[in-house]
């Protein structure tokens, strides 16, 4: 292969719940498939998207003999994955022991790899790990403060995740500086549904604000981010006595933005109720203002802003500040309101620059007198995904 070219793009939505195929834009001129069809778990997902993929009206390829490697995105790969590796019977057995450290989506990547494994055999599977990026983390910065057997014995540690965003956008960032990756520093801030930070120093990871699991760190969508863990206690009491099944599901489905504002977990909805003109990010005058909404994106903005302060203090200093994923590349608003508490560290945001939704090249919204780049870069996992599958298969 002799170019980086996107043939298809999809996604498919509402799995064991209804089975949506969620429609992407048009690419290669082929119509959009935008329907209802059954996906009661990830292999009919599977068979779905292989489908769409050869067929006449829909199909960018003639037959699953164009198809000579499959990358998989996998959230979790526990102490031992640092890097991207060839599927194998070894490494399935070695994903089905990080199921305790992700079981909300360990046995889903699974089931996506064996429906693969059945609809196209023999050909090479790689899995591309979430966590990996941030395997160079120092051990000080990722042992929990708890009994240490819980780390030698089970694997509890911080691990980290939307590694591969990361790596692409600090990547990027590097190109930008124009010089090689030793000496720099950087903090990407990748800000979605969910979101977290990377502090970078020299190309390599060394914090980010998610933990064992997606749910430490920042507020998110529907997720809490760190909170006191007595809450845990406490909420199941005023709750009539919860498991803790049910209550850590109100600390990922019932919380973050959406659980303060009551509004939405999408931030463009929440900004609008705030009174905010999600295009450009300013105050519409006149305006409807939602008290809790404007208290969530407060919330949201403090908690990014401070974790940026922290590494900037570890890293003796910073470079560049990146903005990535649906939130950061999206929302004029959060990125300002996340940089202006941050002005005694030089991190300045020219407010025309920064009035945009969207993008597909690298944006340098800095302000004239800023010490530090602020850039909003779009992500592209799926390119890393692609890149290390072309490397560990070699097509």
């Amino acid at each position: 292969m002799d170019r980086e070219e996107i043939l298809t793009k999809g996604a498919r939505a509402c799995i064991e719940i209804a089975g949506h195929w969620k429609p992407p834009p048009a690419v290669n001129n082929k119509p959009i498939f935008d329907s209802d069809i059954p996906l009661p778990t990830h292999a009919e997902a599977i068979v779905a998207v292989i489908e769409k993929l050869t067929s006449a009206e829909y199909g960018v390829i003639k037959n699953l003999n164009e198809i000579n490697a499959v990358g998989h995105r996998i959230v979790h790969g526990g102490p031992r994955f640092s890097n991207s590796v060839l599927i194998d019977d070894e490494v399935m057995s070695a994903l089905e022991d990080c199921i305790t450290l992700a079981p909300l989506h360990t046995p889903a990547n699974l089931m996506g790899i064996t429906a693969c494994k059945a609809a196209i055999p023999g050909v090479p599977q790689v899995a591309v790990f979430d966590t990996a990026f941030h395997h160079t983390i120092p051990e000080y910065a990722y042992v929990y403060p708890i009994p240490y057997k819980y780390y030698v014995e089970n694997n509890i540690r911080r691990y980290g995740f939307h590694g591969t965003s990361h790596r692409y956008v600090s990547a990027k960032t590097i190109e930008y500086l124009c010089g090689p990756a030793k000496g720099t520093k950087i903090i990407t801030c990748h800000l979605g549904n969910g979101a977290s930070l990377a502090a970078i120093e020299d190309g390599i990871c060394i914090d980010t604000t998610m933990g064992v699991t997606p749910l430490e760190g920042l507020p998110m969508g529907t997720r809490s981010g760190s909170v006191d863990p007595a809450l845990i206690e406490i909420i199941s009491g005023l709750e009539g006595d919860l498991s803790i099944v049910k209550t850590m599901n109100i600390l990922n489905k019932e919380s973050g933005v959406y659980g303060v504002s009551g509004v939405s977990f999408d931030f463009r909805d929440v900004e609008t109720a705030a009174g905010i003109k999600i295009l450009t990010g300013s105050k519409i005058p006149g305006a409807p203002v939602n008290e809790r909404a404007s208290l969530a994106l407060d919330i949201f903005n403090y908690q990014v802003a401070k974790h940026i302060g922290a590494y900037s203090a570890i890293m003796g200093g910073l470079d560049a500040l990146v903005f990535t994923a649906g939130v950061g590349e999206n929302s004029p608003y959060t990125r300002l309101g996340i940089c202006q508490p941050l002005k005694g560290l030089g991190i300045i945001v020219d407010r025309v620059k920064n009035a945009f939704r969207g993008t597909d090249v690298l944006v340098d919204i800095s302000g004239e007198n800023s010490k530090v780049k602020v850039l909003v870069i779009p992500t592209n996992e799926e390119l890393v995904i692609a890149w290390d599958t072309m490397a560990i298969v070699g097509h």
